[in-house]
């Protein structure tokens, strides 16, 4: 019994009592402890393992006990344990703790992991370090064999649940982070909290540059690779990321080779293509400049074969001077009435005529005007034409627009038939003609030149047929040979603007072949032919080399002299137009801004006096005499100082309402050559006071021009000598200051004239009044030569003996313009 008690007595209980842990004595009934804050009952149970040396003792002394007193310690034990086990059924359930809480739900999370990861096929290798894992964990934990013969062993004592959860918890791994679903994103609050763990793997891009370090390390042992030389196509101006983007090359190294050339400039800015050039060949590339101007490439096209080549007429100009008889000798030939159709009786538009001769042979006759303000249709007459015929009346010889014909031929380069006109009448001299022309190194064949010359009559149509001859010989030389089948090319002769019409202009067919539908450009104006009539006013389906025809379809009147091209498609048309239009913007705005006065200017004309401005708008039915009049304009302008004749706007077509309000902001004359002003033009025009002329014969144009600046200019001042006196004595009067005493030495005096006043040869005073003239007291009007008198001068008395006083008179004349 004493030693059950002693067993008894030697159980100790730990307790929790506040924020103290006691250890008591244990007495025969266990005692439970209740956490006060938490109302949670932890009962805790001391054992204490007994050293080795007393199990020794102990069974030492039980071979020493008699079999009585074993029996009797052997009933003992039984009723001790019989008693612990009453008391502890007689203990109070426990409740779930916090600790055995916190292990469910670590042993629920694992298990939940442990699913996912056999829900995804494993290799070998993981299968058999998992087993390994697993078998590992079982021996640790005491649920294998060998814990299981540890504790119920027969020398162990049983551990409690208790202890095996504390150890499972202490040995348990770390909580594993659920893995998100919205994957790499992370929530605010964990981002706040730090509550997340940063993915180490590496991103795709490093991953692919891995790859290709990879793959570039096992093909060290080919040759690096060679650098492109490209052929690099550089525009008039270009920008630094173009240019670096056409020769592949990187933009930071092209700005580099800038720096070195000391040329600052960032991707955006723009270089000229010099700078290009330099850039390039730095890099090795090949340049290839082009230019706005290659839109025009091809369109003469490829160069005609010899077989392909076939006779055309010859295109003949006629030229000479005013009233000469061109246009009677051109209607002799084609049989026609031009010249009495004509206005004023001279022509003054250029015309183009093709003629049947008796033999079967075409020819192309021009007629260009003789009057002198229509220079710029002979030249071009004579830019265009085969063969000049030079018209010269016998009775008349050699005139300026004769000579001039003559040097527009030359300059042309072009061969010259002389054609002596008018040999009918009783005056004519056509030897004398012949021997003129020697002036001007035209040697006719009777001289032993190499001219050809002929002696016609337009009105009795002697020697036509020998002028024709001479036409035909002179082509037969030239050999006029081109191809008819390709695209149509010529030239531009007159154009006009029509109503129902609309742009209309004739065009002298050089090459190939023009048809109706073609898509042409013409100058900077493009169009498709919608129409072709020849100079009888027949409408025909195609216009061959050498034949002069009138084209509608134009987009609005081109210029006189012109080139024209038929081009392939109408894209390639506008193309070609937009550039030409844009090139003339440009030329008319630099001519405007060299026409802009400056500074000096100004001074300069302040210096010369002002200059009397005439401003015209010019509106006429055909381009040729819209040269010809602001031509005129402009030769009067230079011909004559102070006068300027400034044209605002000048257009083929009729007058309308814009040109009216045109004139009247900047109060022009309007001036009609051959066409009028519409109903809503005259409306306008008689409310703002606009004076609108009409004219048909250029003379008329020129002469008023002259007449209405005549009228607006200041008169011309002239100075006229009268004569001169000498002082002899200078008088001091009161009240009237100094009077001279002088003797008139030439010519005579005159009161209120004009004096100058010279001492010793030097002018003192000029443009000074006479005053006073008297002649013994007496006021008188003028003294003569050899007579003494007294002057005085308006407003100046520094006179002194000896001076020379001259007199003069200023006479105003009227101003004519030449």
């Amino acid at each position: 019994m004493s030693e059950t008690k002693d067993k008894e007595k030697s159980k100790k209980t730990l307790s929790l009592s506040g924020n103290a842990l006691n250890l008591g004595g244990g007495g025969p009934a266990r005692q439970n402890v209740t956490h006060g804050r938490s109302g949670a009952s932890v009962a805790v149970e001391v054992r204490r393992k007994r050293a080795p040396a007393q199990e020794e003792s102990r069974t030492g002394d039980l071979s020493s006990l008699t079999d009585k007193e074993k029996e009797s310690r052997a009933k003992a034990l039984r009723e001790s344990i019989a008693e612990g086990g009453a008391k502890k059924s007689a203990l109070p359930k426990r409740r779930t703790t916090i600790e055995s809480k916190e292990a469910e739900n670590k042993k629920k999370e694992i298990e939940a992991k442990k699913k996912e990861d056999d829900s995804t096929p494993l290799t070998e290798e993981e299968e058999r370090l998992k087993a390994a894992d697993a078998s590992k964990a079982l021996a640790e934990d005491g649920t294998g064999p060998a814990r299981r013969e540890k504790t119920f062993g027969a020398d162990a004592t049983p551990e409690s649940v208790r202890d095996r959860l504390k150890k499972a918890d202490a040995k348990a791994p770390a909580k594993p982070k659920v893995q998100d679903r919205r994957g790499k994103r992370i929530t605010v609050t964990q981002a706040l909290n730090k509550d997340y763990e940063r993915d180490r793997s590496r991103s795709m891009a490093a991953q692919k540059r891995a790859q290709e370090k990879a793959r570039m390390a096992a093909q060290g042992n080919l040759e690096p690779p060679k650098k492109v030389l490209r052929e690099v196509v550089i525009p008039e101006t270009i920008t630094v990321q173009e240019l670096a983007n056409r020769m592949t090359e990187p933009v930071r190294e092209v700005i580099k080779s800038l720096m070195k050339m000391d040329v600052m400039a960032t991707v955006t800015d723009v270089i000229d293509a010099d700078t290009a050039e330099l850039v390039i060949e730095e890099f090795g590339h090949k340049i290839k400049r082009v230019t706005e101007a290659d839109v025009e490439i091809g369109m003469d096209g490829e160069k005609d074969k010899t077989k392909d080549l076939k006779p055309r007429p010859p295109v003949v100009t006629i030229m000479g001077h005013v009233d000469h008889g061109k246009t009677s000798l051109l209607d002799a030939l084609r049989e026609t009435d031009v010249a009495g159709r004509e206005a004023g009786g001279i022509t003054q538009h250029i015309g183009a005529y093709q003629v049947n001769m008796k033999s079967g042979e075409k020819i192309t006759f021009l007629d260009t005007p003789g009057h002198a303000a229509f220079t710029e249709m002979r030249a071009r007459g004579a830019n265009v034409t085969d063969i000049v015929v030079v018209v010269v009346a016998a009775n008349d010889s050699i005139m300026p627009q004769t000579i001039e014909a003559i040097n527009h031929a030359k300059a042309a380069e072009v061969p010259i038939i002389i054609a002596v006109n008018k040999i009918d009448l009783p005056d004519a001299n056509p030897a004398k003609v012949k021997q003129d022309l020697l002036q001007h190194e035209v040697i006719v064949e009777d001289m032993g030149g190499d001219v050809l010359c002929v002696e016609v009559s337009a009105m009795q149509k002697t020697n036509l047929d020998k002028l024709e001859e001479a036409i035909i010989l002179q082509s037969e030389i030239l050999e006029l040979k081109v191809n008819p089948n390709r695209k149509a090319q010529g030239v531009v002769v007159e154009a006009k603007l029509e109503k129902g019409r609309g742009p209309v202009a004739t065009v002298l067919i050089q090459r190939g072949t023009l048809r109706i539908a073609d898509v042409f450009v013409a100058g900077a104006e493009s169009g498709k032919v919608r129409a072709l009539i020849d100079d009888h006013g027949n409408n025909i389906e195609e216009a061959i080399p050498g034949q002069p025809v009138e084209v509608l379809g134009f987009d609005a009147p081109p210029n006189a002299g012109d080139p024209f091209s038929v081009v392939g498609d109408e894209a390639r048309a506008r193309e070609i137009s937009d550039y030409r239009q844009h090139k003339r913007k440009e030329t008319q705005a630099a001519k405007a801004v060299m026409g802009r006065t400056t500074i000096e200017q100004l001074l300069e004309q302040k210096e010369e006096g002002e200059k009397t401005v005439l401003q015209v708008l010019i509106k006429a039915d055909v381009h040729g005499s819209i040269e010809a009049i602001a031509g005129s304009f402009h030769k009067m302008t230079e011909e004559n100082e102070g006068i300027l004749v400034q044209i605002l706007h000048q257009a083929v077509g009729g007058i309308t309402e814009s040109d009216v309000a045109l004139a009247g902001a900047s109060n022009a004359l309007i001036i009609g050559f051959n066409v009028r002003a519409n109903a809503q033009a005259r409306d306008l025009a008689a409310r703002e006071g606009v004076k609108i002329s009409y004219y048909n014969v250029i003379y008329n144009v020129i002469d008023d021009a002259k007449a209405l600046l005549s009228g607006m200019l200041a008169p011309s001042e002239r100075e006229e000598y009268l004569g001169q006196a000498k002082i002899l004595e200078v008088f001091n009067i009161t009240k009237v200051g100094k009077v001279a005493g002088c003797v008139v030495e030439m010519g005579m005096v005159k009161r209120g004239a004009k004096v100058r006043l010279l001492r010793d040869d030097v002018v003192i005073l000029d443009g000074g009044t006479l005053k006073t003239l008297k002649r013994h007291k007496d006021e008188v009007k003028e003294v003569k030569e050899g007579t003494e008198c007294g002057m005085a001068f308006e407003n100046y008395d520094d006179i002194k003996d000896g001076d020379v006083i001259e007199c003069y008179d200023i006479i105003e004349e009227a101003r004519t313009v030449e």
